[in-house]
């Protein structure tokens, strides 16, 4: 009962949507309040509507409930409970369940906080996201629907994938989702200003927090899939270029490009077209990531679906909403007049700089992984290209290093008009900072590449620049300035100088990388890279849904005793699939990371090892520029009700 009355909210929520998306729309045109009124009611109707649906899902879930196909193909009741739970968006009609739900949750975030907003403006933000809100619940229903019952239900389930029952993976999804989703907003907001004819420092104001939040949503929800893959996949990377990888970095790419960009809006009244181009372009993006993921027209271990006839219908939401976007913006673009104007070298012209990188550095990484599926389309299936590490890394990297060599500068950089001379000349001791860590580590290593050299100037280039860029603001007020500073500097500096630790972390494993691959038998003591790894045993152990060898290997080195690592080869009796399990000692400056491969003929076992070092690095600057994302978002300068009131008041009272 409980699973056909979420069937039935999903539908009503449908219908919902669908005067959401028409009914507020009128009535701006016609200046109807009452017609614009709707949205708001509307928006938060659909959100609970598509919540006890989802909740509804849940519960089958939890319940195993094997009458469901959907619970069926994706549980199991010896399954942890944990994994009952995030088995509900790991899979294709489930995730897209979780899709909806976030989508319309963002939708009544406008509505219930977006009191300060022009009620035209708010009736047609809601609109475009009741409209998106149709096209995927009707994708939904039409062609993924969670709720299918089975005439014959098993006495168990088929078990989740054994990749996906992993913590990493079970909060992994939904932040992703909440950046690919919440870049929905800034698209709304695009539409519904080209609708209007209207793009100013107000717009930018309002767009930036949703921006904002989307995008740390999404360092967070790439950061836990690279970290996923670094101990879970047993190959000791942490990045592949995979095309489900490639999807959710290049909105990413586009959304930073977006809250630069708005900055110059919101100051200067320029780059208005462009900024609207990128709100566009931002959830293009993640409709396209979408596709990638759910038409089966790319190969991917992260892939959902394998469904030509779901494909279609999402490259159909796709040609409309950003196809349409784009011939709207066409059509409209004369009205987006810029009023500041700035000299060659001032921050405007720094921030226009960072955008070309971030866009182009985008399309790379876009051609390269749809490239592949263009030679195979064009050859009728007879020629097969795979693009892979080398050509991203060979095409991706100088633009990266171009915009890590420029941000530092371009921060410091007043508006309007500036010097340049003067600029370096304050980031002289950051300057010879990052030369001699550079010079340094070259000195140190013999007979590698210059990529950790480099690595390491560029990152301390981007953190010593964030401390200066820190230092300038606090000016002459003294130490007790630095508590005084929006949080929105703050935010700003500790993102860059994250930027900074993660350049340097994935030079580091990149260039200094040990590896060793060999057989040992148990008792065999083995070194790599002064670290002395004894394999003490190998046994049969039995988990919770799976059978496991698990490897018991001391390392020690001098003499001193490190650690004991127990890497596990698992076996998934009801999934038939067999998951690697990594062993790994983490520390500051290096990563232990040991993986036990297949028995031997001449009763030894395969061991990999891997000496890692700066790997934490890695996902702890990403996690400095989630904080200085969060430190942004609570800068009340960046809120909505901030710039309402400053418009609002009276003539003569001075803004907070």
């Amino acid at each position: 009962m409980i699973v056909e009355l979420g069937h039935f909210a999903l539908v009503l929520a449908l219908a919902v949507a669908l005067v959401q998306s028409v009914v507020p729309m009128i009535g701006a045109q016609r200046g109807s309040p009452a017609m614009m009124a709707v949205a708001i009611p509307a928006a938060s109707f659909q959100f609970v509507l598509i919540a006890f649906s989802f909740a509804a899902l849940t519960y089958a879930f939890v319940t195993s409930d094997f009458s469901l196909a959907l619970v069926t193909a994706n549980s199991h009741t010896s399954k942890p409970m944990l994994y009952k739970v995030s088995g509900v968006w790991g899979n294709h009609e489930g995730s897209m369940l979780l899709w909806v739900l976030i989508l319309a949750l963002f939708g009544a975030a406008a509505a219930w906080f977006g009191g300060n907003l022009p009620d035209r403006l708010r009736a047609r933000v809601l609109s475009v996201q009741g409209a998106i809100g149709v096209a995927f619940l009707l994708f939904i229903l039409l062609t993924s629907n969670p709720f299918l019952r089975l005439v014959t239900p098993p006495m168990n389930g088929q078990d989740l994938n054994p990749l996906l029952q992993d913590p990493g993976l079970a909060f992994h999804p939904p932040f992703l989702y909440l950046g690919y989703v919440g870049l929905s907003m800034a698209f709304s907001f695009a539409v519904a200003a080209l609708i209007e004819g209207r793009v100013d420092a107000a717009w930018a104001r309002w767009v930036r927090p949703w921006t904002l939040a989307a995008w740390v949503f999404l360092t967070v929800g790439i950061a836990l899939g690279s970290w996923w893959a670094y101990y879970e996949l047993g190959w000791g990377g942490f990045w592949f270029w995979d095309p489900v990888e490639n999807a959710s970095f290049m909105p990413w790419l586009f959304a930073a490009a977006l809250l630069h960009s708005a900055v110059v809006v919101e100051k200067r009244e320029s780059l208005k077209a462009w900024t609207v181009l990128l709100a566009i372009l931002a959830f293009g993006f993640s409709l396209i990531g979408t596709f990638i993921v759910r038409s089966g027209v790319i190969t991917s271990v992260h892939a959902f679906a394998n469904d030509p006839e779901r494909g279609v219908f999402i490259l159909i939401i796709l040609a409309v909403f950003t196809g349409g976007a784009l011939v709207l913006y066409a059509a409209r673009a004369s009205t987006m007049e810029a009023k500041g104007v700035f000299a060659m070298v001032s921050r405007e012209s720094a921030l226009v700089l960072n955008n070309v990188l971030l866009a182009v550095s985008s399309m790379v990484v876009f051609v390269g992984t749809i490239w592949p599926l263009v030679i195979e389309l064009t050859s009728n299936g007879e020629r097969k290209l795979s693009v892979g590490a080398p050509f991203f890394n060979a095409a991706f990297t100088p633009f990266m290093v171009a915009l890590a060599i420029a941000l530092p500068i371009g921060a410091i950089l007043p508006w309007k008009r500036a010097r340049l001379g003067r600029a370096i000349g304050q980031l002289k001791y950051a300057l010879v900072l990052a030369l001699a860590i550079g010079a340094l580590v070259w000195a140190m290593q013999s007979g590698r590449s210059a990529l950790g050299p480099v690595g390491a100037a560029l990152g301390a280039w981007l953190v010593a620049g964030a401390a200066v860029d820190i230092w300038i603001r606090k000016g002459r007020g003294g130490w007790g300035r630095l508590a005084r500073l929006p949080r929105g500097d703050w935010g700003r500096v500790v993102a860059h100088a994250g930027l900074g630790i993660t350049i340097f972390g994935i030079a580091a494993l990149t260039a200094w990388d040990v590896e060793d691959i060999r057989v040992a038998h148990p008792g065999e003591t083995f070194n790599v890279a002064g670290y002395d790894i004894t394999l003490e045993s190998v046994n049969r152990v039995q988990g919770p849904n799976y059978s496991a060898l698990r490897a018991d290997l001391t390392v020690k080195k001098n003499g001193r005793f490190i650690s004991t690592l127990h890497p596990e080869k698992r076996s998934y009796p009801v999934a038939r699939m067999p998951t690697t399990e990594a062993g790994i000692d983490n520390g500051f400056l290096r990563d232990i990371y040991l993986v036990i491969g297949d028995p031997q003929a001449n009763g030894g076992w395969a061991v990999r090892s891997y000496i890692k070092p700066f790997a934490n690095w890695i996902w702890g600057g990403a996690i400095l520029m989630s904080i200085g994302g969060v430190l942004s978002l609570t800068d009340r300068r960046y809120r909505v009700a901030a710039g309402a009131r400053r418009r609002r008041l009276p003539q003569g009272v001075p803004a907070e």
